[in-house]
C-alpha cells in the first residue's frame, strides 16, 4: 500500500507500518501545498492512504469519490501517537478508498 504522510504526522510512525511504501510531504516537496492541491496531488500520484492531522480536512474538501482513504490523527504528539500504534495499524489495514476516519489519540 502507498501511504502519504501530510505535514504534522510524526515521521517515526513510518517504522510501525512495515510492508508499506511511505512518503512524506517534505520528501515529495509538497510541504507548501494546501487543501485541494495536496489531495489532488496525492490522488494523481496513486497513493492509497493520506494520513493527516488536519481535523478540518473533512470541512475543507469534498472527500466523496476520492481514490484514497483519509485516516486523521487527532494529535501531532509522537509520544501520544506511539501509544496508539496498534489502532493506527488496524485502521490502515481495513480502511477503504474515500473512507474518512478520525483516530482519537
Amino acid at each position: 500500500m502507498r501511504i502519504f504522510f501530510d505535514q504534522g504526522v510524526p515521521v517515526p510512525l513510518r517504522r510501525h507500518l512495515p510492508g508499506h511504501t511511505i512518503d512524506t510531504a517534505y520528501e515529495r516537496g509538497w510541504s507548501t501545498l494546501k487543501n485541494g492541491n495536496l489531495t489532488d496531488a496525492v490522488e494523481r500520484d496513486g497513493y492509497d492512504v493520506l494520513v493527516s492531522t488536519d481535523q478540518n480536512l473533512k470541512h475543507q474538501q469534498n472527500l466523496a469519490g476520492r481514490k484514497f482513504a483519509f485516516p486523521v490523527l487527532l494529535s501531532t504528539s509522537w509520544p501520544q501517537i506511539e501509544l496508539r500504534v496498534a489502532d493506527i495499524q488496524k485502521s490502515i489495514a481495513t480502511i477503504k478508498a474515500a473512507d474518512y476516519v478520525e483516530l482519537t489519540i
